[in-house]
């Protein structure tokens, strides 16, 4: 097996995990998928063809990165949802991962919202209707960076088929 073929599997298992990471955050999303096309476009050996699919890839990969940033950040000022709230939770799902595989991170990210959304409001009905848009808001962000990762990932394996065929 020649260095390039070794490199494009290594590039396309990286990739697979980028696209994962979008949706589980514990792994790498975006930012793996740009420099798994960077290291493709450098050493693949699809000249050309790798850097259009290195150019093509990021502007999907930063496309998914703001958008998601815009998307959530844009409904939670809307529901005046402050950032230490969002911290809150990052925090507890962090910990619930560690106790809770697989789904401790959304438990503790939830519980985190909501309580310091009760902290905050002192209701426990506005915690909740404040914490379920928060969710909403960071699912929707999750869900175009999602799709816009997985563009970049057909981008780079329509890219794997060209170079193999020239």
């Amino acid at each position: 097996m020649n260095p390039q073929a070794i490199v494009t599997i290594l590039c396309g298992l990286a990739i697979l995990v980028g696209v994962a990471g979008t949706i589980i955050p514990v792994l790498p999303g975006s930012i793996v998928i740009g420099l798994s096309l960077l290291a493709w476009a450098l050493w693949g050996g699809a000249g050309t063809t790798g850097w259009v699919v290195f150019g093509v890839g990021m502007v999907f990969v930063l496309a998914g990165m703001a958008s998601s940033a815009v998307l959530t950040g844009r409904k939670l000022k809307q529901h005046n949802i402050p950032s230490r709230s969002v911290l809150a939770g990052l925090v507890l799902g962090t910990i619930g991962m560690l106790i809770i595989p697989v789904l401790g991170l959304v438990i503790g990210f939830a519980a985190g919202l909501l309580a310091s959304e009760f902290h905050r409001t002192r209701t426990f009905r506005g915690a909740v209707a404040s914490s379920w848009a928060a969710l909403k808001a960071t699912g929707l962000g999750m869900i175009v960076e999602f799709g816009l990762a997985c563009l970049a990932a057909s981008t780079w394996l329509i890219g794997v088929w060209v170079a193999a065929a020239s």
